[in-house]
């Protein structure tokens, strides 16, 4: 199987993954005046019905697509929007939610930052990506980047409690194949019925969730104001940063794409710092300096003649085998 240095002509779109990832960043002004009257698992049950809504007109078409798609391709538009979607962000806040009762806002964080080995190891196996060496001059950095970032104190860190651990884990791997998965399934999905697609799955799974969790399934006491911001929730770091995202998905090698999206916490600390009253330490900014300059460097570097990340130019078909059989 032969490789090729993009995935697509018209080259390597790092750059708009890190946009996406930027518009993400925005998710914490517009989700804290909700966090105040409504239960997480209703935002997000709200985000989905809210997008659904929206582009139920495009949904026959979406529809069609899909079922035009490989039981593959099917199988991983419905892992992204299940897995992805709506459960690795409830598994996510469970996580933080069970540490912050105990004092423990740091084990979620620090295990989340392993989502980007998860999507690199996915890419290998499932998407035949080889990475050259080169790689590392940018990963690595934007690693430690996001490091220095989330942590005010990084060398006074300490993991703890198992439960809270898994759970961020789990949320981080199902986050890094949703990355992976998208990126397999772009080639015969466009963007944006691959978006539809991904909140139409994610309906009913969130519902699942708020069942779950038994959290409200109605809005909060100021229903007119929280109505607002689920709108500006679900569109903005929401159903148009996600068609911006498989739109750079599309030419962009899911082994680079996940650490684009490290642009999500560079923007969602300034957001922090200048309209959510938060502070940043010496070390957090020149954590956020190295994503900048990583995520930028990497995205210059692919459109070279020797990028970082080759790509298989064909389409990798797999074989379903049985728990405990034999290959």
């Amino acid at each position: 199987m032969s490789t090729s240095p993009s995935t697509s002509t018209g080259g390597d779109r790092t750059w708009l993954i890190a946009l996406a990832a930027g518009m993400w960043g925005l998710d914490g002004l517009l989700r804290k005046p909700l966090a105040t009257t409504m239960a997480p698992a209703t935002v997000v049950f709200w985000e989905h019905l809210i997008v659904v809504a929206l582009v139920l007109p495009l949904l026959p078409r979406a529809v069609a697509v899909f079922r035009r798609c490989s039981w593959r391709d099917r199988a991983a538009v419905a892992a992204i929007g299940i897995g992805a979607s709506a459960v690795g962000t409830a598994l996510f806040t469970e996580a933080f939610t069970l540490s912050a009762a105990n004092g423990d806002f740091v084990t979620p964080l620090v295990l989340q930052k392993l989502q980007p080995l998860f999507a690199v190891a996915l890419a290998v196996v499932l998407l035949r990506e080889r990475l050259r060496p080169g790689f590392a001059y940018y990963a690595v950095p934007a690693l430690v980047g996001a490091w220095l970032l989330a942590f005010a104190q990084p060398f006074h860190v300490h993991v703890s409690a198992v439960e809270v651990a898994l759970l961020a884990l789990g949320s981080a791997a199902l986050w890094a194949a949703g990355t992976v998965l998208g990126r397999l399934v772009s080639d015969a999905i466009p963007p944006r019925e691959l978006t539809v697609l991904r909140y139409a799955w994610g309906l009913p799974a969130a519902l699942v969730v708020v069942w779950c969790t038994h959290a409200p399934v109605t809005l909060g006491p100021n229903v007119g104001r929280d109505f607002v911001g689920l709108v500006l929730l679900a569109l903005i770091p929401g159903m148009f940063a996600l068609v911006l995202y498989y739109v750079g998905l599309r030419r962009t090698p899911a082994s680079r794409a996940t650490f684009a999206e490290l642009a999500f916490p560079a923007t969602a600390a300034v957001v922090g710092v200048w309209w959510l009253n938060g502070h940043l330490t010496g070390s957090q900014w020149l954590g956020f300096a190295l994503i900048a300059v990583a995520v930028a460097g990497l995205g210059w570097h692919e459109r070279g003649r020797t990028p970082a990340v080759m790509v298989s130019t064909g389409r990798v078909e797999f074989e379903l085998v049985p728990i405990g059989a034999d290959r």
